[in-house]
């Protein structure tokens, strides 16, 4: 596990590749965070799934559909890392490839994390994973910034539907562990106008959620998780189901027997890996992509 931030340059250059945009979703610092100096820098623990940290700067890196497969439907997307660290391929930009192909457009979004003390974030994140609260202490201030980096991606895809080419009523937020945090906040937080009119948060961690303004309108929700999440993160899952259900909302919930933490678009032999094809088939069923 090396850490780079010499070669920053061809990382970013392997994002233009990839995506056709990166849009920077303040002018200027974003509020909040107007000190902040450091850059972010990527670590690499598998060649297939690069890490990034030290996020001080949010940005959507913009997955387009391409024009003979695109249905309109796009999907913002959060990586997990416990807001310390975002795993840029398996929860982010492999996801997107994914939906690409279904004919979605997709926007991976790199929200604020908390600044690393050291070249490696695992040092420090490993021992605070066995004391959440202490986590939750930690990052507080900054599950607040990308909450409202989650709002203002919304903003910046609903507003520019029309040049993006997708449709400003089929705008999903799909995010994985802390991205789910951070997808359900959005959720819960944002005035109605900027509300997602899907959600797809995945093995979420519920307990640092922030909002409680239920959408008026239906919101439909896929949730899924694995029972064997290490973090215990499975009756987070349930309850957000049990409470959006209750609220009248499209409720559909997945709970595999196993592939613990993270499985994310990794294919691990496990239960969960037919997350994919559930989502898939959900949205099928819900009209957001053709039946083929």
């Amino acid at each position: 596990m090396k850490p780079i931030s010499v070669l920053f340059l061809l990382l970013f250059a392997s994002f233009q590749t990839n995506a056709q945009n990166i849009i920077k979703l303040y002018h200027g610092k974003a509020p909040g965070s107007e000190t902040w100096t450091w850059t972010e820098k990527v670590i690499t623990p598998s060649p297939e799934n690069r890490i990034l940290y030290d996020v001080s700067e949010p940005e959507l890196l913009h997955f387009p559909a391409s024009q003979d497969k695109t249905n309109g439907t796009s999907i913002i997307i959060a990586p997990g890392g416990a807001f310390h660290i975002l795993s840029l391929d398996n929860e982010g930009i492999r996801i997107a490839e994914w939906l690409n192909e279904l004919g979605i457009s997709a926007f991976v979004l790199k929200y604020r994390l908390v600044k690393s003390q050291t070249d490696n974030p695992f040092e420090t994140l490993t021992p605070l994973m066995q004391d959440k609260d202490k986590l939750d202490s930690i990052n507080a201030p900054v599950v607040e910034m990308a909450k409202n980096d989650g709002i203002e991606a919304m903003k910046y895809v609903r507003s520019h539907a029309k040049e993006l080419e997708i449709d400003p009523n089929k705008i999903g937020f799909m995010g994985f562990s802390a991205g789910g945090t951070v997808t359900m906040s959005v959720a819960l937080s944002a005035s109605e106008e900027w509300k997602p009119d899907f959600l797809v948060p995945v093995y979420l961690y519920r307990k640092a959620v922030l909002g409680s303004l239920m959408p008026q309108k239906k919101t439909p929700i896929f949730v899924a998780v694995a029972s064997d999440d290490e973090l215990d993160f499975m009756p987070h899952s349930v309850s957000l189901y049990q409470d959006w259900f209750a609220a009248g909302h499209p409720s559909e919930l997945h709970v595999y027997e196993n592939g613990g933490h993270g499985f994310g678009f990794a294919r691990k032999g496990t239960s969960s890996d037919q997350w994919v094809k559930d989502f898939e088939h959900w949205l099928r069923i819900r009209g957001l992509i053709d039946f083929q």
